[in-house]
């Protein structure tokens, strides 16, 4: 899961909020979110690992008890991996379905860095521990019980809701990729591993839909050299070369750009950041061609990564010996592109940059796709409105755009507008995705279950 934005943070901070509390529980509902939450953590569902099938099965078998036909699950390995489609009958079969998006996946965890075995889930002051715990398994959890839910209700949606579980979400995305072909007659995705809520001083600050992310490229660039004995320099070493190639990239900087996304999200933090830079989102969101405040935003490391495409150098590679001029030299340079740039744009501005024709730029396989922001559809911003809104009255909803790429990158490539509407609300620094000890926190189980009924509700007609 992508954490919620900086700007979206800044936002909440001089807003009023009520205090935190949550939708009537409802006692079986919850413990049987938790149940599969912390059977899940269980499944050590990394990349090369065995346990994607049996997690994916164990799913299947929870939406089966609900009321789903065995023959409207379908699992798929695939490379290591596999993906899960379950359809959810609707009253009109002509109508575009609905898909709810999320990975089963998670990023490895070695048991002896942990404070907690990482795969074995434990409920610890407030907080379920355990890989997984926040990405993307609570969420999973979550509308894997509201479906079954549902389904054993006999909810009847108007129109199909496709549940798409992805396998390699942390890794190259392929079963994503998959995913977003069969699926790309939809009339739109609800991503469970996006956007989300954040509490300050224990209240509900703000809700960010994801509307959009940067999508991600890796670019080699190689200089060579004939080389040569150590003790007889040349002009063209190629450890040189390339650091000068590296200079020039440093000093570089993409252009500013805006879309609706982050001119909502500029807008909404403006009314919560004070001074100089308060101002200078308020002016740049209103005003694209204010260099100055263009000027101020660039030079803030919080408020820069959202303005534009950024491209880092992240790991260098360089000769073959103590005694030789090196022979070869090269760097990866890590990009992450503002929505609807295309990636063969950027790595022919990298070739600009370092000036070099003798230097080489190469796309790595980064399971990456040029991907576009999705409109800010007045249908959904209702609907997440009114699902927030039933929890926590006033709190502002903001359009967000996210510094890394989800399963939504995939669906958006294929024409499909894809939003982020994660159920939960986390206090900033607290999940620790991706980190050790991750960990979820256990009082928004309640509201997230009533979140995505209220979404599925209001959306699937």
């Amino acid at each position: 899961m992508i954490p919620i934005s900086a700007a979206l943070l800044a936002a909440a901070v001089l807003i009023a909020s009520p205090a935190l509390s949550a939708p009537k529980p409802d006692p079986a509902l919850n413990a049987h979110a938790l149940e599969i939450l912390k059977r899940g953590i269980a499944f050590r569902t990394v990349a090369g690992g065995d346990q994607m099938v049996p997690y994916a099965e164990y799913l299947k078998g929870v939406l089966v008890a609900g009321g789903y036909r065995p023959d409207e699950i379908t699992i798929e390995p695939m490379a290591g991996t596999a993906f899960l489609i379950a359809r959810y009958p609707g009253k009109d079969p002509k109508k575009k379905p609905i898909v709810i998006s999320g990975h089963m996946d998670v990023v490895e965890a070695r048991p002896e860095d942990w404070s907690r075995d990482p795969f074995t889930p434990v409920i610890e002051g407030g907080y379920i521990y355990g890989r997984g715990a926040s990405d993307n398994k609570f969420d999973v959890s979550v509308i894997v019980a509201t479906l079954a839910k549902l389904r054993r209700e006999g909810w009847k949606p108007g129109r199909d809701v496709v549940l798409a579980l992805s396998g390699d979400e942390e890794t190259v995305m392929a079963t994503t990729a998959v995913l977003a072909e069969r699926l790309k007659g939809a009339e739109m995705v609800l991503n469970v591993d996006g956007g989300g809520g954040s509490i300050i001083d224990d209240k509900p600050a703000v809700y960010g839909i994801q509307g959009a992310e940067k999508t991600y490229a890796d670019f080699e660039i190689t200089i060579t050299d004939p080389g040569g004995h150590s003790s007889r320099p040349t002009p063209t070493n190629a450890i040189y070369r390339l650091g000068k190639a590296l200079d020039r990239l440093a000093a570089y900087r993409f252009p500013a750009m805006q879309n609706e996304i982050t001119k909502g999200s500029m807008l909404a933090a403006s009314a919560g950041t004070p001074g100089v830079i308060g101002d200078a989102l308020r002016r740049y969101a209103n005003n694209p061609g204010d260099t100055e405040a263009m000027e101020i935003l660039s030079k803030d490391p919080s408020q820069n990564p959202g303005l534009r495409t950024t491209c880092v150098a992240t790991m260098i590679v360089g000769g073959h010996a103590t005694n030789a001029l090196p022979q070869r030299a090269s760097v990866t340079v890590n990009c992450r592109i503002f929505p609807g740039t295309p990636a063969a744009n950027v790595r022919e501005t990298l070739v600009q940059v370092i000036a070099d024709p003798s230097a080489t730029v190469t796309r790595m396989a980064d399971g990456s796709v040029d991907s576009p922001a999705s409109p800010l559809r007045p249908d959904v911003i209702a609907a997440v409105t009114k699902a927030v809104h039933a929890r926590f009255p006033g709190v502002p909803i903001v359009p967000s755009q996210s510094a890394g790429a989800t399963d939504s990158m995939h669906f958006r490539a294929v024409g499909v507008p894809s939003y982020g509407v994660s159920g939960m609300f986390t206090r900033p620094g607290t999940s620790f995705s991706h980190g050790l000890n991750e960990k979820a926190p256990l009082d928004t189980l309640d509201g997230s279950l009533a979140h995505h009924e209220s979404l599925l509700r209001d959306l699937a007609k």
